[in-house]
C-alpha cells in the first residue's frame, strides 16, 4: 500500500537557497515538519547535488522530485537549468544520485503554445522521452497551469495531451484548475493512476489597495480586477482542500506538495508553518 506524504515545492525557497545554501534550507524545512521536496528553480550544480546527499543522510529529507525542460526555448537564448534534449544523461545521473524517480516538466514552452498541433506535437515529444526515462526506473510528469484547459474542437488542452500519450503523467495544480474556472474535485479523477503528485496551494480575494495598480481610472479599475486574485497559505483561501486531498489521494496520488507562488512580503517560512498547521488540523498529522 502506497504512503502519501505531504512535501514542500521548493520553487518558494529559492531565494533563501541563494542566501542560506540548500542543505540548511532542507534542514529548515524538515525542523517544519515538512520531510519530502521538490526541487525546481534550483540549480541542479555538484554542491547542490551534494548538500541534497547530505540532507538524506542526516535528516532522512526525501527528494521525491526534481524539475527540467524539455528543450532550449529558442536557438539564441538557452533557458535556465537542464533540459531533455541537451542533459538527457546529466538528469538521469542526478535523479539517481539523491533516489528521486519523479521527473517533472515545469510549464509549456511558449513555442509550443497556441495550436492543437503545437500540444500534440510537444506531448509526442515529451512521451518519448518518458519512454526512455521509464527504462531508467523516472516517471516523466508535465505540470499543468490554467492555460491548459483552452479547449481544442470542444476538448481541453490537457486532456488531448493526456489522450494522445502512454507513459507521460501529469502533476496537477488544484489553484490553477479553479483559477481555470473548474473544481479540482471533479477534474482530478479523470487523471487517476496518471499521476504521483499534487501541489497544493489555496486561492483567494486579496485586499484592495488602489495606490499599488498603475493608471487612472478605468485603467486602473482593470488591473485591481485582474491583480487581486491571490494565491494563499493553505487554510487561508476557498479551496475545499480536505476533499480534494481525499479524492488525490483516491486518484493515485502520493505527494501532495504546498507551494505558494507569490508570498506578498511574507517569508516563506511562515507561509509553510501556516500551511503545515492547517493540514494538521484537517487531520493529515501523519502525512508529513
Amino acid at each position: 500500500m502506497t504512503t502519501n506524504q505531504i512535501g514542500v515545492q521548493m520553487m518558494m525557497l529559492k531565494q533563501k537557497v541563494q542566501e542560506e545554501g540548500l542543505y540548511n534550507v532542507l534542514k529548515k524545512v524538515s525542523n517544519l515538519g515538512y520531510n519530502a521536496v521538490e526541487i525546481s528553480q534550483i540549480e541542479m550544480n555538484t554542491q547542490n547535488i551534494e548538500e541534497m546527499k547530505q540532507a538524506i543522510n542526516d535528516f532522512g529529507m526525501n527528494i521525491a522530485a526534481m524539475s527540467c525542460g524539455v528543450e532550449d526555448i529558442s536557438e539564441d537564448q538557452k533557458y535556465p537549468g537542464d533540459t531533455l534534449k541537451n542533459d538527457f544523461d546529466k538528469i538521469v545521473a542526478d535523479c539517481k544520485a539523491v533516489d528521486c524517480s519523479i521527473l517533472r516538466i515545469g510549464m509549456l514552452p511558449i513555442n509550443y503554445m497556441g495550436t492543437k498541433e503545437s500540444t500534440l506535437e510537444f506531448a509526442e515529444i515529451c512521451d518519448s522521452y518518458a519512454k526512455r526515462l521509464k527504462e531508467e526506473g523516472i516517471d516523466l510528469y508535465y505540470h499543468a497551469h490554467n492555460l491548459e484547459f483552452v479547449q481544442y474542437d470542444g476538448q481541453f488542452m490537457l486532456d488531448l495531451m493526456r489522450d494522445h500519450t502512454h507513459y507521460l503523467g501529469f502533476e496537477l495544480d488544484v489553484h490553477w484548475i479553479w483559477r481555470a474556472g473548474l473544481n479540482p474535485i471533479e477534474v482530478i479523477p479523470n487523471y487517476a493512476n496518471r499521476i504521483r503528485a499534487i501541489h497544493l496551494k489555496d486561492y483567494r480575494i486579496g485586499e484592495i489597495d488602489m495606490s499599488q495598480y498603475p493608471g487612472e481610472g478605468n485603467e486602473k479599475v482593470y488591473y485591481m480586477l485582474h491583480m487581486i486574485t491571490q494565491f494563499a497559505e493553505l487554510g487561508q483561501g476557498t479551496l475545499p482542500l480536505k476533499e480534494i486531498i481525499e479524492v488525490g489521494c483516491e486518484s493515485g496520488s502520493e505527494y501532495f506538495f504546498v507551494e505558494q507562488d507569490e508570498l506578498y512580503g511574507a517569508d516563506p517560512y511562515d507561509c509553510l508553518t501556516i500551511s503545515r498547521d492547517h493540514l494538521n488540523d484537517l487531520g493529515y498529522q501523519s502525512w508529513f
